[in-house]
C-alpha cells in the first residue's frame, strides 16, 4: 500500500464511482469502425483520432492530430519540460508529482470484422453482456486495443478529477495503423524523436498471465524469416526412368531440415546460441511460482509432450529460449491421385525466434552457409529473406519496474510477475532502437478475449481493475522518494 494513502485512495474511490461513465465513453469509442486495413474506413480512422484528441483535451492535455502518409497519429503532452519538434515548451498541466517522464502508447485502429455472420451482434454496436464468467464488453476493438488504451486515459481522468492535475510528466502517443503493419510509425518516430523522448514507455496491448495474475512483459523474442528453394533437374522427371539415378530436391531438403536439431532439441547451426542469456535466479523463481500448466496448454491444441530443448522448462522454451521451426514445405505433385515425378524444385519457409542479443543477420548468414555447405552435386539454392528483428529485453534493474510490479500486486489477487512473450511486439523494439528507452508492457486482456476473431470481448473486471492498476502505477512512479 502507498505510504501516502490520502493521495491514492481518493483516486481509486473516484474510479469505482465513475465506472458507469467510463464504460459509456468506451462504448462510444467502440462505435467508431476504425478499420485501418480497409481504405473505405479512412474517415472513420480520422474520426477515432479526433475523438481521442477531444478526450485528452478535456483533461487539460495539449493534444493534437498529427498527419502521416497513412492514418494520423495522436500526440499529447502534460508536464512543464516537454518540448515539441520545434523546440518550444508545450506547456500544459505541470502535474503534482515527481518521477520519470512517462510515454503511454496505444492504438485506436481495429481489425476487420469478417466473417460477419459469425458475430452474435453488430461488431460496432457494443454492449455490456452478462456471461457465465461475469460481465463483458462485446465489440470489435474491445480488447485490442481500445478498451486497454482507455484504462490509462480513465486513470488519468480520475487523477484530474480528484487532484485537479495529473501526477507527473506524461506524453500520450496513439497510432492508427498497428493492425496494418504500422507503415507510418517508424518514420514518424524518427522525425519526432526529440518530442517523443521520455524516460520510459508504457504499452497496454498485452494481457494477464491468468485471470488472477497480472504481468509485466519484459522480454520479447525477435524474428528471422527465410524462404529457400532447392533446384535440381531442368524439369520434373518420370520416376520410372530417373528414380534412383537423379537427385530428388525434396529428399535433399528433408535432410537439411532434419539436421537443424539434435536429439535433445537444440538447434545445430554454428553460433546459434551466441548472445542467449541464462535466466536469473529471481526470474526463474517467479516463473516457477506461476505454476504454468503446460499439459493443459498443449492439450488445448491436441498435443501432450513438450518437443523443444529437453533440459528446459516449458515456460523457458516459450519466453527465454530461441527456436527454429519449419512453417511450410512443398514441391512436386500435391493434387489428387498420383503423378509419379521427381520434382525439379523443393521449397521451404522457416523462421527463427531470437532472444537476448542474438544477431538476426548472423543467424541468417549461418543458415545460408549451412545449406550451401551441405548441398550435394547437381543442386543449387536460392534464398529470400524478410528483414529480421532482434529480441527486446527490458532493463528490470530500473527501479521503476519493481515499483510498477508492486503496484500491480496491490490490486490483483496474486503478485505480479515479470514474464516473457514468445511472439514479437515491434513497437517495444522501436522505442528501444529509435528513442533509446525501455518499455513496460502491461495489459489486462485474457486468452479468451477472441481478439482478431468474431465476438471479441473485454471483461468488465479487466476494464475496471485495469483503470485502478494504472492509477496505482502512476502513484508509484511519480511519488516523491521520501514518501515511501
Amino acid at each position: 500500500m502507498c505510504a501516502d494513502a490520502t493521495r491514492l485512495e481518493p483516486v481509486l474511490a473516484r474510479i469505482d464511482a465513475a465506472l458507469p461513465e467510463a464504460t459509456g465513453r468506451l462504448l462510444e469509442f467502440l462505435r467508431i469502425p476504425s478499420i485501418s486495413t480497409d481504405p473505405a474506413y479512412k474517415d472513420d480512422c480520422t474520426r477515432a483520432a479526433e475523438w481521442l484528441v477531444t478526450q485528452l483535451r478535456a483533461l487539460g492535455i495539449d493534444a493534437t492530430i498529427r498527419p502521416t502518409s497513412g492514418h494520423p497519429m495522436v500526440v499529447g503532452h502534460v508536464g512543464s519540460d516537454t518540448v515539441n519538434d520545434t523546440g518550444s515548451d508545450t506547456g500544459g498541466d505541470p502535474g503534482d508529482g515527481r518521477g520519470p517522464h512517462l510515454l503511454f502508447y496505444g492504438h485506436y485502429d481495429v481489425q476487420p470484422v469478417d466473417p460477419l455472420d459469425l458475430w452474435d451482434r453488430d461488431p460496432f454496436e457494443p454492449a455490456v453482456e452478462d456471461t457465465a464468467k461475469g460481465q463483458v464488453i462485446r465489440a470489435r476493438g474491445a480488447s485490442d486495443d481500445k478498451g486497454q488504451l482507455m484504462t490509462f486515459v480513465e486513470a488519468c481522468r480520475a487523477w484530474k478529477d480528484v487532484h485537479a492535475s495529473l501526477p507527473g510528466r506524461i506524453t500520450f502517443f496513439f497510432e492508427g495503423e498497428e493492425e496494418s503493419g504500422s507503415p507510418s510509425l517508424v518514420p514518424f518516430m524518427r522525425e519526432n524523436a526529440a518530442e517523443l523522448n521520455a524516460d520510459i514507455a508504457l504499452i497496454c496491448d498485452t494481457g494477464l498471465f491468468d485471470s488472477a495474475v497480472p504481468a509485466i512483459t519484459t522480454r520479447l523474442r525477435g524474428l528471422v524469416g527465410l524462404e529457400f528453394t532447392i533446384h535440381a533437374a531442368s524439369r520434373d522427371l518420370h520416376s520410372g526412368m530417373y528414380g534412383g539415378i537423379a537427385i530428388n530436391p525434396i529428399r535433399v531438403m528433408a535432410r537439411l531440415i532434419s539436421g537443424l536439431h539434435d536429439a535433445q532439441g537444440r538447434v545445430t547451426l554454428p553460433g546459434f546460441y551466441d548472445g542467449v542469456p541464462e535466466l536469473s535466479d529471481e526470474i526463474r523463481a517467479q516463473w516457477q511460482g506461476l505454476h504454468f500448466d503446460h499439459e493443459r496448454y498443449l492439450a488445448d491444441v491436441g498435443l501432450s509432450v513438450p518437443a523443444g530443448e529437453s533440459d528446459r522448462t516449458p515456460l523457458e522454451m516459450i519466453w527465454s529460449r530461441p527456436s527454429c521451426d519449419v512453417n511450410g514445405i512443398w514441391g512436386g505433385y500435391t493434387g489428387d491421385g498420383f503423378k509419379t515425378v521427381l520434382p525439379a524444385e523443393a521449397h521451404c519457409k522457416l523462421s527463427f525466434r531470437l532472444v537476448g542479443s542474438q544477431d538476426p543477420q548472423a543467424i541468417h548468414d549461418s543458415f545460408v552457409k549451412y545449406v550451401k555447405d551441405n548441398l550435394p552435386a547437381d543442386c543449387t539454392v536460392t534464398f529470400h529473406a524478410d528483414k529480421g528483428s532482434p529480441a527486446a529485453q527490458m532493463a528490470t534493474d530500473d527501479p521503476a519496474f519493481e515499483k510498477a510490479r508492486q503496484a500491480l500486486s496491490d490490486e490483483w489477487p496474486r503478485p505480479a510477475a515479470y514474464v516473457g512473450c514468445g511472439g514479437s511486439i515491434p513497437i517495444a523494439g522501436y522505442f528501444k532502437d529509435i528513442l533509446g528507452m525501455d518499455a513496460m508492457l502491461i495489459g489486462f486482456g485474457k486468452d479468451d478475449d477472441q481478439i482478431h476473431s468474431p465476438n471479441e470481448k473485454y471483461d468488465m473486471e479487466s476494464f475496471h481493475k485495469g483503470i485502478r492498476s494504472w492509477a496505482r502505477i502512476l502513484d508509484a512512479l511519480t511519488r516523491p522518494e521520501d514518501a515511501g
